[in-house]
């Protein structure tokens, strides 16, 4: 009788191992997927993740009486207040964020055929006080004489940009290093001429050169660097009502 015992015992214990088996083993209508979640799922579970707001700023960078300047409105937020800031919005809902530069500009200051060139996202914590904005800079050349402002609202003005010293958020950082990239790029592409009018002199690009890089440039160096590149076309014309010796355009 014992005997018997042990081996219903043992016969017990084999059928649980069998059953134990089966039944921690995936069953035809689960798969490899079985341990995805749905995107509901992921945005309940992360919803502080889901709460963080995508800003653009815009750097707009104009050129007039030989000082490089910047485009600047009143910051419309009290912890701000009295003090600059660069142009910009929240990424809308159905916008991608691409587009959303060009609509800022458009909404603020009516132009819509300016260069746009991305620099850098700024993401801080902190740099907004109505909470977490991550932001992507954006930096512009426009030509100050020949493009009109069409809006003026908040005091929309252009400012020296060597005379900023403090603005609004961390918008002082996001020129800054929007005028490095603008640095980086002059001597390499050709997209200083959005600063100047259609015919000018080579007086007048070294001049504008000198106000972006800071610095004070060879005029017979220089002169040589733009003649390699091959960017510029002799009209056969030269300068007239200028206080010194007309230069060729």
């Amino acid at each position: 009788m014992q005997n018997e015992y042990k081996n219903i015992n043992r016969i017990s214990k084999t059928y649980f191992k069998i059953i134990y088996f089966y039944l921690t083993q995936p069953t035809p209508s689960m798969s490899k997927t079985s341990n995805l979640k749905t995107a509901e799922l992921e945005k309940i579970s992360h919803l502080d993740y889901f709460n963080i707001a995508v800003s653009v700023d815009c750097v707009i960078f104009g050129y007039d009486n030989k000082e490089l300047k910047v485009l600047l409105i009143k910051s419309d937020l009290e912890e701000f207040t009295g003090m600059w800031s660069l142009l910009g919005d929240l990424v809308r809902p159905d916008e991608n964020i691409e587009s959303a530069p060009y609509r800022v500009l458009k909404e603020r200051t009516g132009l819509d055929d300016v260069f746009l060139d991305q620099v850098y996202t700024f993401g801080d914590i902190g740099r907004h006080p109505s909470g977490r904005v991550i932001t992507t800079a954006y930096y512009s050349l426009m030509d100050i004489n020949h493009h009109k402002l069409k809006l003026t609202h908040n005091e929309l003005h252009w400012h020296k940009v060597n005379d900023l010293k403090k603005l609004a958020f961390d918008h002082k950082r996001i020129l800054d290093r929007s005028l490095e990239r603008l640095r980086e790029q002059v001597m390499e592409h050709p997209i200083i001429f959005n600063l100047l009018p259609e015919k000018f002199s080579l007086r007048e690009l070294q001049d504008l050169y000198q106000a972006i890089l800071g610095v004070d440039l060879d005029r017979r160096n220089f002169r040589k660097k733009i003649a390699h590149k091959d960017w510029l076309i002799d009209l056969d014309e030269m300068e007239d009502d200028v206080p010194h010796r007309p230069g060729k355009l």
